[in-house]
């Protein structure tokens, strides 16, 4: 064999490289920063002789380019293998980037090698040829047939024939005339024609920022009419892939430190209560600080745009989702417009580093959730359920939103007031009235009422009702009192539990000095101080508080009427006798006075009632969140954290996808309705087992997927068309946050009125299961798969109920018309009975859920471990099938297809990427537990490290 063949023309990547070369590695094999595809060639040969007399070869072609000024040969890529056939077709073709500066000098060096057997390395060597891609341009047709020459010189290995291939439009031509000049239609993401001039990714506005380093791969297939299909796989990396997990750490810190900030400021608590307080100060603290680490070793990594397999459990990029690619199929048939399937790939969503030894996300926090009350009780706290912190939450967030924007139209409305300004008065009221009866409709909640109460509680000095009228006589009396025959002072409010909630006796101890109380960590009793010495406080007024923001209702109504008073002496003025206008300015000139001045007694007194309720609201929701995180120590921390690390990895998958599907869609106007009338459905397909690790993983990337309802888009106009203001930016906190998608001023203003006026867009994420692995066998036979059942039944109602929304809202009409007619109801109903069939790895879940969400317009992501292995085939199936149904690929050209794209295609590179070895980590006793349709062709697996 001839020098620099024995890998077959691809290299072995070193994933340092990577970092150290932030625009992509470039070595041979891996086309990882094609920027101009302007070269792509499709194979055959004729007349090929085998190595012996009494077989037919079965073929590949290595192809290398020859750099006419440094003469060096860099190895780029090789064909599939044709089996025993000595005319061989080969269905792969090649694309040059311009990395290697491919001009009419450009040499081109194919070598033709028999592989005897697949599972080796090393193939007899049948003959070379070498060509200019000036020979090839000025050729006919631009196609040249080349005599092969054998390694001893002669001419008898046989032809080899060369044709430029063109994605765009093709005529009906046969097998031997497959390009033609006619131009090809432009798309959002890569455009080529026939002049081979196509859109530059890196340097395009739109993209640049967002995807870069693509590999592609182009093949032509035969359909069942005997055309052809231009295929070209094109495969992504994503910067989002690191983006979004900063800007996530960055706002989790912010998030605890205004937690932190909080705590201070409720004030002086009782020994007790400070205790805890601080122990919980304590924790943020070392959250805090362990995320500004994560956040300088991410800093580090600059210049990656995504993180390998091999890294899944490295603590410093625990954070990053594993693996984020991008992949498009664009399918060019004859004489119809270019077609294009998008998908999206990333590893399971899951706290790889964290480890699964006691399950995942699903199952620790249930058991969270069961041994919460009773750290209540040890902690004596009042036991708040996830509805409640929730809710808490939600009214921080809100107020903390509101607050500013009431002050802010409440001042407008006195400068339109200064102006006499009716119509200004009118818009800036209606604006204020809105956003303040929104305020107070946040804060009726009994929540807030009894958590004042509790807080007032935990103040020094506090003694209730019960206490004044029965006093205890004695210090022993009271060190022995049983907590469980006195009335808490909040045990009887709305929404909480007797049984979990403060005695009567944990008031007591709440005034005892922090040198009296023995730590419940140590097991010992409680030990309590006499009463005497401690002043009463004023009794709690239960009515206090709805008085309080009853008054902002009452503030904004005063408001209102003043408004309608000075508008109505101003009209009537207006339409007083001319006679009686000269009487008017003497006796009225006090009415008529400055409006600013009349109006701004009543909206100060408005602006200090929304203050003083934030200041009381914001106290005791923040005192409910200390209790919460109370009896949280220390579990609850940990399992914030971990939720922290699966969310960040599932909000950049999800971020990538959206972005990748908006500059699809951007010239749909179904779609973009669609958008904004009702969302986007985000269906996520995993191929994860329900046995041993694997089970903690779907139990996170179930909670993180599921967190993904919390997020909205919002599609802003750019600053600039520089690449650095057309970056995605998150902001919010954990209970909810939105990504603002930037896009250039030319873009921006095709979109609907709805989406350019600012309109937050919702997602709506569903996940759907089905392990094919020996592992899922095993579950099956002798284990437990309720996990996925659960996990498919409860989607499955989660998309019936969007296409019920979906179908309510917008006609189906604007949804995509695919040639396949059956119906989406149908499909959702084949669904379902799929869903509750006891059948073992049951994949015809996930075909039919992928279909129903491209006739819906929304976003496939397809994971497993790594998104890697069992990833690729499900990715290369769903392309092949895509091609069968849609484009009529022949039924024997499919399964052809399938082994081309997986072993030649961008899957196998995307293993190549993260494993440095093109083979996919499956062993044969695995592939004999796999559906026959998801093992790879032979010679394309083995034992590596993934």
């Amino acid at each position: 064999m001839e020098d620099g063949t024995q890998q077959l023309g691809h290299c072995m990547v070193d994933m340092k490289e990577l970092s150290a070369n932030p625009e992509g590695l470039t070595a041979a094999g891996v086309l990882l920063t094609p920027r101009l595809h302007q070269v792509e060639l499709s194979f055959a040969c004729n007349d090929l002789v085998a190595s012996g007399r009494d077989r037919k070869p079965s073929a590949l072609i290595q192809v290398a380019v020859i750099d006419p000024h440094e003469l060096n040969l860099v190895t780029q890529t090789c064909t599939e293998v044709v089996e025993a056939n000595k005319d061989p077709l080969f269905l792969t073709g090649v694309t040059f980037p311009p990395d290697y500066h491919v001009s009419p000098e450009t040499l081109v060096k194919l070598s033709v090698f028999d592989a005897k057997d697949k599972n080796q390395d090393s193939n007899n060597f049948l003959g070379s040829v070498t060509f200019s891609i000036g020979d090839l341009l000025r050729a006919k047709d631009e196609r040249l047939t080349l005599n092969l020459r054998s390694s001893d010189g002669a001419c008898a290995a046989g032809t080899v024939v060369v044709s430029r291939l063109k994605m765009g439009e093709m005529e009906e031509v046969d097998v031997d005339h497959i390009a033609t000049d006619i131009p090809s239609q432009k798309c959002p993401l890569v455009c080529e024609s026939a002049s081979h001039v196509c859109s530059d990714r890196e340097n395009n506005p739109v993209t640049g920022p967002v995807f870069k380093n693509p590999v592609c791969k182009v093949y032509r297939f035969q359909t069942v009419d005997s055309k052809w299909l231009l295929v070209r796989e094109q495969m992504e990396e994503c910067t989002l892939s690191f983006s979004i997990p900063k800007q996530l750490l960055l706002l989790y810190i912010r998030e605890d430190m205004n937690r932190m900030q909080d705590l201070k400021e409720l004030g002086e608590l009782s020994p007790h209560w400070d205790n805890l307080r601080k122990e919980v100060m304590t924790r943020y603290g070392g959250v805090i600080s362990s995320y500004q680490e994560t956040l300088a070793e991410m800093d580090k990594t600059s210049g990656r745009s995504f993180k390998p397999s091999c890294c899944k459990a490295q603590k410093s990029l625990e954070f990053i989702p594993i693996n984020l690619h991008t992949q498009r199929m664009r399918v060019t048939c004859p004489r119809k417009t270019d077609t294009f399937y998008d998908i999206v790939t990333v590893g399971a969503p899951a706290a790889h580093y964290q480890g699964f030894k006691c399950g995942g996300l699903q199952r620790l926090l249930s058991r969270y959730e069961a041994e919460k009350k009773s750290f209540s009780t040890a902690y004596q706290c009042i036991y708040y359920s996830p509805e409640h912190t929730a809710k808490a939450q939600e009214v921080l967030s809100s107020v903390s939103l509101l607050q500013p924007l009431i002050t802010s139209l409440a001042d407008q409305l006195l400068q339109a007031a200064q102006e006499r300004s009716s119509s200004g008065l009118k818009d800036v009221l209606k604006n204020l009235s809105d956003k303040t009866e929104q305020f107070v409709h946040t804060l009726k909640d009994e929540l807030v009422k009894s958590a004042l109460l509790a807080l007032h509680a935990a103040q020094p000095g506090y003694v209730s009702k019960n206490q004044r009228q029965n006093p205890v006589q004695t210090g022993q009396q009271q060190g022995h009192t049983n907590c469980g025959q006195n009335h808490s002072p909040v045990q009887d409010l709305p929404g909480h539990s007797p049984a979990t909630l403060v005695s009567e006796n944990t008031a007591v101890c709440n005034n005892v000095e922090g040198s009296q109380t023995t730590s419940i960590r140590e097991g010992g009793p409680l030990t309590l101080k006499h009463q005497d010495s401690i002043p009463h406080q004023t009794e709690f007024d239960e009515e206090e508080w709805d008085r309080v923001w009853a008054n902002v209702a009452k503030c904004l109504n005063c408001v209102i009427a003043m408004v309608d008073k000075l508008q109505e002496d101003d009209n009537s003025r207006q339409q007083s006798a001319p006679e009686q206008q000269r009487a008017d300015v003497i006796t009225s000139h006090n009415n008529t006075g400055d409006w600013r001045e009349q109006l701004k007694p009543v909206v100060t007194r408005l602006k200090e009632c929304v203050t003083e309720v934030v200041e009381k609201a914001k106290k005791a929701m923040t005192f409910v969140l200390l209790q919460e995180a109370v009896c949280s120590i220390p579990q609850g921390f940990l399992l914030q954290q971990r939720r922290d690390v699966v969310f960040s990895q599932a909000l950049a998958a999800l971020a990538c996808g959206f972005i990748m599907r908006l500059y699809a869609g951007m010239e749909d106007k179904g779609f973009l309705q669609q958008l904004h009338l009702v969302g986007l459905l985000a269906q996520f397909e995993s191929l994860l087992s329900t046995y041993s690790e694997e089970i903690g993983m779907l139990e996170d990337m179930e909670v993180g997927i599921s967190d993904l309802q919390r997020v909205r888009f919002k599609i802003t106009e750019a600053k600039t068309d520089d690449l650095s203001d057309l970056q995605p930016s998150v902001c919010g906190q954990r209970d909810h946050f939105t990504v603002e998608v930037p896009l250039p001023r030319l873009l921006f203003q095709t979109l609907p009125e709805e989406i350019r006026s600012g309109k937050l867009l919702h997602i709506f994420p569903v996940l759907f299961n089905v392990g094919i692995n020996e592992q899922q066998t095993i579950a099956e036979r002798f284990g437990d798969i309720s996990l996925q059942e659960r996990i498919n039944h409860k989607n499955f109602e989660l998309l019936e109920a969007y296409y019920k929304l979906l179908s309510e809202s917008m006609p189906q009409e604007c949804l995509p018309s695919f040639h396949s007619q059956t119906d989406v109801k149908e499909l959702l109903e084949t669904l379902g009975q799929n869903v509750v069939t006891k059948k073992r790895k049951n994949v015809e879940i996930l075909w039919i859920a992928g279909t129903i969400c491209r006739r819906l317009n929304g976003i496939r992501f397809t994971s497993c471990k790594s998104a890697k292995d069992r990833t690729s085939m499900s990715v290369t199936l769903e392309q092949c099938a895509l091609l069968r149904d849609e484009h009529h690929l022949s039924k024997d050209f499919f399964v052809r297809a399938l082994d081309c794209m997986r072993r030649e295609g961008c899957r196998i590179e995307n293993v190549q990427k993260n494993i440095r070895c093109r083979k996919y980590a499956f062993n044969m006793l695995q592939l004999m537990a796999f559906p026959k349709c998801y093992r790879p062709p032979e010679g394309t697996y083995g034992k590596v490290d993934s």
